[in-house]
């Protein structure tokens, strides 16, 4: 495992999340991760020393915990800038708990987001792979 690869890559999500605290609105954030996760397939591919598809979703796992945090620390600053977001949290159980759904939906989207920057990371590998050459 290429744990700088992992851990460099996932700065993306450090400033995703600090970007989607003040600036990016929830509208365009997919936008932005789609890039952010066709550079991370495309160096994952390129620098990973293999299991492309472990550090793909590993990323996205240390991404989660920047996001996560971040979102959990800056609450008050993230529920100002995402009013339609807190609206449709407080009609779910419990909804007056914004950390702690932040707490549990940050990890889901983690893992989902790390199922596919995984596949995205495995087909960029298999995409850059060079044929065999005959002797």
């Amino acid at each position: 495992m290429n744990w700088k690869l992992i851990f460099s890559l996932s700065l993306f999500g450090l400033a995703m999340a600090i970007a989607t605290v003040y600036w990016i609105p929830s509208n365009i954030e997919w936008v932005f991760w789609l890039l952010i996760f066709i550079f991370c397939a495309w160096r994952i591919a390129l620098k990973a020393p293999g299991k492309y598809f472990l550090h793909g979703f590993l990323t996205s796992l240390v991404n989660c915990v920047w996001i996560t945090s971040a979102h959990i620390l800056l609450v008050h600053t993230y529920a100002a800038n995402h009013t339609k977001e807190m609206d449709s949290m407080v009609t779910m159980p419990m909804g007056n708990h914004t950390r702690m759904w932040m707490a549990i939906i940050g990890p889901i989207t983690g893992i989902i987001s790390g199922l596919v920057l995984g596949l995205f990371a495995y087909t960029a590998a298999k995409m850059m792979k060079k044929p065999a050459r005959l002797q």
